[in-house]
């Protein structure tokens, strides 16, 4: 694994997007903490309040090198196959990052009032700590 991804485990939009991600990757690259994981999170000295402003992704060679909201989301599109190339773009186009800032902002802020939110915290099979060979248990 080389990026760790903080995502709201009690959130349905996000939890789909953890999902599919994971459908796409397979734990190759990203493993997942869900903000709920407080001790987790202690580890990398995130709080709760630090979550609510949105995803996290953590370079885990290089843990002080963080990117949070739509920067994360940006930087794991950027970091898939063919990634780059519409990164770039919807980077180059005028106008475009300002408001899919905003936009992230308003999903964030409103996530569970839009998406609802889950009776229980979603944990990824491919989470922190656990190797694709451990053949881990999910909670």
């Amino acid at each position: 694994m080389k990026y760790h991804v903080i995502y709201d485990g009690n959130c349905h939009l996000c939890v789909t997007f953890t999902q599919l991600l994971e459908q796409f990757d397979r734990g190759k690259i990203f493993d997942y903490i869900p903000m709920q994981n407080e001790a987790t999170l202690k580890q990398f000295e995130i709080t709760t309040d630090d979550c609510q402003m949105g995803m996290i992704l953590i370079d885990a060679e290089q843990p002080e090198k963080k990117w949070q909201g739509s920067n994360a989301a940006e930087e794991i599109v950027r970091i898939l196959p063919m990634g780059e190339v519409f990164i770039n773009i919807y980077r180059n186009l005028p106008g475009i990052k300002f408001i899919g800032d905003r936009a992230y902002e308003q999903i964030r802020d409103n996530r569970y009032n839009w998406f609802g939110k889950r009776n229980s915290t979603y944990s990824s099979a491919y989470r922190f700590g656990c190797h694709r060979e451990d053949n881990c248990e999910i909670n």
